[in-house]
């Protein structure tokens, strides 16, 4: 009984938050008809790609595309890189400052970064950088930085020292030790890492909305899925559609993904 009732109320959590994502994709292959119908209906009775076309052809549609991927790959790699050297220092070495720079890094994670957007657009104005690639992609890179060590930290701590100081006893230098020995175990907590800051950056909506005023052609997804209408209102067979499209990179990125995502969260939680 005890199982059976967790299991009803693990599926009850699933549709509740599934359903809203089913409805999106539902509705980008409904006929304007049954979207505009006072009856709901679950399933669409003549499935159309309509609503698809017209948003692929709209104008600006692939322009903020590529500005969305490109920040977003840009960003979540540069926090890969500095966020791993990062980590490796917190987790392997000794210097003075590391417990203060480890309550900083978390500090950073726990604040609500809405509260930095008049700082970073005033930082942005005073260097002229606003309605910039560049600095939108510093942005995500700081957001995603924090995270990004705090859970590099975890993985690389709980990978035994041991295994390094025997490669270097064969021989190897720390970072040939690191390169052969560390980083194959620590690709699930890569891919894991990389994963969320994907999605943290490919979502994101409000530094993109305050940073890119005036070059409209540098705006992201969301501000353009925000914005997209028509002169008779909201096409929200159209607007469903753009946004299954929107979401379709992430989803696919977490199903090419899911099994070394799985490891890495699980890293550490067993020894032996």
């Amino acid at each position: 009984m005890r199982r059976l009732t967790l299991n009803a109320a693990a599926l009850a959590v699933l549709l509740v938050t599934i359903f809203p994502v089913y409805w999106m994709f539902l509705t980008a292959f409904k006929p304007t008809r049954d979207i505009q119908s006072e009856t709901p209906t679950f399933w669409p009775a003549a499935p159309t790609l309509e609503h698809f076309a017209t948003a692929v052809t709209a104008p600006g549609f692939w322009t903020f595309w590529r500005n969305s991927l490109l920040v977003t790959v840009v960003a979540v790699l540069l926090a890969l890189v500095v966020a791993l050297l990062a980590a490796f220092a917190v987790a392997r070495m000794r210097w003075r400052g590391k417990g203060a720079f480890v309550v900083m890094v978390f500090a950073a994670q726990m604040a609500p970064w809405e509260a930095l957007l008049v700082p970073v657009f005033i930082i942005a104005r005073d260097t002229d950088l606003l309605d910039s690639l560049a600095m939108l992609t510093g942005v995500y890179f700081m957001i995603t930085l924090p995270f990004t060590i705090v859970a590099l930290r975890g993985f690389l701590a709980a990978i035994p020292p041991e295994l390094e100081e025997a490669a270097q006893v064969d021989g190897c230098s720390r970072l040939v030790a690191f390169r052969r020995v560390v980083f194959p175990l620590l690709a699930p907590g890569l891919m894991a890492t990389s994963l969320f800051g994907f999605i943290t950056a490919w979502n994101e909506f409000a530094f993109v909305n305050v940073l890119i005023i005036k070059d409209h052609d540098k705006r992201t997804l969301p501000v353009w899925l925000s914005s997209f209408r028509d002169v008779f209102g909201t096409d929200w067979g159209a607007t469903m559609a753009a946004a299954s499209l929107f979401a379709l990179p992430a989803l696919l990125l977490f199903l090419f993904l899911q099994r070394r995502v799985g490891a890495g969260m699980t890293a550490g939680a067993i020894k032996g």
